[in-house]
């Protein structure tokens, strides 16, 4: 959810050329008008609106699938009016979401028996994914400390500083510590030595990401395991791990199946994954995955029979729409393992095409690892004079969405464009980008430097007044940040 705000005191009123046809008293902007309106006036005002949002396919800041085939399509329609909480009256939808549950703790190595099955559920993306595991991880921990009568109030997750925000989230509104692994130039996952050194008895899990939203590279969630089992046979406890595999989960199986990072290691207890990134479903989706009955407690469980029959739930939203667990499904048989594996493969060869496209250039260091997520992380080898915000302020123009921001604590001197190649991410595509960033660079040549410009100005300024302080480079750095942050 995002906070709304009020964009403007003085245009109070939303007006449509078009819809006049229809209409001619203009509505008011934040307050429900009084009187109906014709539909087709209704759909023309929003219309004409709504073509000043991006191309979602031109979105290469997102993760998120833009682009399903027609028969889902249809799919998603047919059952876009039904209420997944409604089990009862639904349920082959049921049905259908427990067999994705299924499929998937197989695709991540779920110790299952032949007859047995697997423990997870549906959620409407990682992040509500990530506080169910974590919640499950915390009263776990708080029920053994309670029983060995040792004190329980101040639980903590050990993760690296670059973590996505939703677990910063489930630290501070379900009262958590989040003890952060800093980054380094060069090094931008977690360290496993550290994060383990960072272990204390109060730690509930470590979380590790499989798929760093900042570079796509997988963290070393073995030796992560190893390390952590050494650790809980000196001391006596018992740290398990949970593995954010949001962007990784629908690509590590398929490119990298002999890589562990899964249910085959014994300290990984729950995985989430988001069905609506590379499980190529549109956005409101995700799964999570726990090994096995023991590790998600009974008492959050709860059961309900309201709605005709006794139905568990383990969920922070209640009611939500059928359509995307249907299109989950369509994607899993329809693609199946072989259908998967080649558009995670043509999704690394594009984003090969790419990265060698922007070294020809000689302008830019690639930070992202070619064994990852499809992306392409990068940085221009000299930035004194123009910055990747001004990049990326400038291939608006030509309708591309790339992110530029800069890099969490301790590695924050360090600024990165972002591409992320999704399947309707094509080469054509690819090699059309790295013509316009060709075009972009070409034109900040002739540019003067504003920003380190401005910022000259400024500190002559000081000098003159007597109060100039000298700025380190990393305080340059962010002036120069939060400068273009204000266009981007």
């Amino acid at each position: 959810m995002v906070l709304s705000k009020t964009a403007s005191e003085t245009d109070v009123s939303v007006h449509s050329t078009f819809a006049s046809r229809y209409v001619r008293t203009s509505l008011p902007r934040f307050k429900m008008p009084e009187n109906s309106i014709p539909k087709e006036a209704a759909y023309q005002i929003i219309n004409d609106e709504l073509m000043l949002d991006g191309n979602p396919r031109l979105n290469l800041a997102s993760f998120v699938t833009t682009w399903m085939e027609p028969e889902c399509d249809k799919l998603i329609m047919d059952s876009i009016n039904k209420n997944y909480v409604d089990m009862d009256e639904y349920p082959v939808t049921t049905e259908l979401q427990n067999r994705c549950v299924n499929m998937i703790a197989h695709l991540f190595n779920a110790p299952l028996g032949e007859s047995e099955v697997a423990v997870g559920v549906g959620t409407v993306g990682s992040s509500e994914a990530i506080m169910l595991a974590g919640l499950a991880f915390k009263r776990k921990w708080q029920n053994k400390r309670k029983a060995e009568g040792k004190p329980y109030d101040k639980p903590n997750i050990v993760t690296g500083a670059n973590v996505q925000v939703c677990w910063e989230k489930f630290a501070r509104y379900f009262e958590v510590e989040l003890k952060e692994v800093k980054l380094r130039e060069g090094y931008y996952v977690m360290d496993p030595v550290k994060a383990v050194e960072m272990v204390d008895e109060n730690t509930i899990c470590v979380a590790a990401i499989l798929g760093s939203t900042l570079n796509g590279e997988f963290e070393d969630v073995k030796l992560l395991n190893d390390l952590l089992i050494k650790k809980n046979k000196e001391t006596g406890w018992d740290t398990p791990i949970h593995v954010d595999a949001a962007s990784g989960g629908f690509i590590a199986p398929f490119l990298y199946p002999e890589l562990e990072w899964d249910f085959r290691l014994p300290l990984v207890k729950s995985i989430n994954v988001s069905g609506h990134k590379y499980g190529l479903v549109y956005a409101g989706i995700g799964w999570v995955i726990w090994r096995s009955k023991e590790d998600l407690p009974e008492e959050l469980i709860f059961h309900i029979n309201y709605l005709g029959a006794d139905q568990p739930t383990f969920t922070l939203n209640f009611s939500k729409g059928s359509s995307q667990v249907i299109a989950q499904y369509y994607q899993l048989i329809r693609l199946g393992y072989e259908g998967y594996r080649n558009v995670m493969e043509n999704c690394h060869e594009n984003a090969i095409v790419l990265k060698e496209g922007l070294e020809k250039t000689g302008r830019f260091n690639i930070v992202s690892k070619d064994n990852g997520v499809p992306l392409v992380a990068f940085s221009l080898k000299d930035n004194k004079r123009h910055d990747e915000f001004e990049i990326s302020e400038m291939l608006r123009r030509f309708g591309w969405i790339v992110p530029a921001y800069t890099m969490p604590a301790d590695a924050q001197h360090i600024t990165v464009l972002r591409v992320v190649i999704r399947e309707d991410f094509s080469r054509t595509l690819a090699e059309r980008l790295v013509i316009d960033i060709q075009k972009v660079l070409h034109e900040i040549d002739t540019l003067p430097a504003k920003v380190n410009a401005k910022l000259a100005m400024a500190e002559e300024e000081e000098a003159k007044s007597g109060t100039v302080v000298k700025k380190t480079a990393i305080e340059t750095q962010r002036e120069v940040a939060a400068f273009w942050k204000k266009y981007v």
